[in-house]
C-alpha cells in the first residue's frame, strides 16, 4: 500500500461560493476570511494500492480474495484487470473544530468548505495515478453511493487496504462509517468513457450530484427495469 501524506491543496473561495450559491459581495467576503481559517484544519492523508482482479462473477469481482459484490461495479470492470482502491482524509483536527462551532450557519459553511477540500485532495489522488500509473483517464465509485454497492461494502474494502486506522488515522463505525466524517472510499478504475455513480442515482434533490440521471444508462446496468 502507498501512503501520500504531503498533499498541498489551497481552498478556492470561489467554489465554495459556487456550492453555498452566494451572491451578495459582503457574503463572499467573510467567506473568504472563514476559507482561509479553514484552510489550517486541513490535514490531507492518502492510502491507497495496486490491487488485480481475481475472478469476476455474475455480480461482483473478487479481488484478492475479498467479495465486492455490485453489478455496476462489476459491469464498470468487464475489460479491467487491475483497480486501485482507496481512502482519503482531511483528518480530525477540521472535525474536532468543525464540532467546536456554535453558530450553525458557519457550522454549514465550514462542512461545505471541508467537502470541498475533499474533492480536491480525490482529484490530486485521480492526478497522481495518471502520472504514476500512465492511467490516462479514469473513473470511481465508492460504497454507499448506490444502492447496488451498499455501504455495508466498506468492510472487505478496508481489508484490502490493510491496517488503515494505522495507516491514516481512518476506522470503520459498527454501521461502516468512516471517523474522521469527512473522509471517503472508492475504487479508481482506468476507463475509456466517463462514469459517475450519479448517473444511476434518480434523486432529484443532491448538492453533491456531478452528472444528470440517465434512465437508459441505468437500464443498461440493470439498477432500473
Amino acid at each position: 500500500m502507498t501512503i501520500l501524506n504531503n498533499i498541498q491543496i489551497t481552498l478556492d473561495a470561489d467554489a465554495v461560493k459556487t456550492r453555498l450559491r452566494l451572491k451578495r459581495d459582503r457574503d463572499l467576503k467573510a467567506l473568504q476570511g472563514l476559507v482561509a481559517v479553514v484552510q489550517s484544519w486541513v490535514e490531507p492523508r492518502v492510502l491507497y494500492k495496486i490491487c488485480y482482479i481475481d475472478e469476476k462473477l455474475a455480480e461482483g469481482v473478487i479481488v484478492e480474495g475479498r467479495h465486492l459484490n455490485s453489478r455496476v461495479l462489476r459491469k464498470n470492470l468487464d475489460k479491467i484487470e487491475r483497480i486501485f482502491p482507496f481512502v482519503i482524509t482531511i483528518g480530525s483536527k477540521f472535525t474536532e473544530k468543525m464540532d467546536a462551532c456554535s453558530d450553525l450557519l458557519e457550522k454549514f459553511y465550514i462542512d461545505t468548505i471541508g467537502n470541498v477540500a475533499l474533492n480536491q485532495v480525490r482529484l490530486e489522488l485521480k492526478n497522481h495515478l495518471k502520472a504514476e500509473y500512465a492511467v490516462d483517464k479514469t473513473a470511481f465509485m465508492a460504497p454507499g453511493s448506490l444502492p447496488d454497492w451498499p455501504i455495508e461494502e466498506q468492510k472487505p474494502l478496508f481489508e484490502l487496504l490493510g491496517d488503515v486506522p494505522a495507516a491514516i488515522g481512518v476506522k470503520l463505525t459498527e454501521s461502516f462509517l468512516m471517523l474522521p466524517a469527512k473522509s471517503v472510499s472508492g475504487i479508481y478504475f482506468p476507463t475509456e468513457t466517463s462514469f459517475f455513480s450519479c448517473q444511476l442515482c434518480p434523486r432529484e434533490r443532491c448538492d453533491s450530484r456531478k452528472a444528470k440521471y440517465n434512465e437508459k444508462l441505468a437500464k443498461e446496468y440493470g439498477i432500473k427495469k
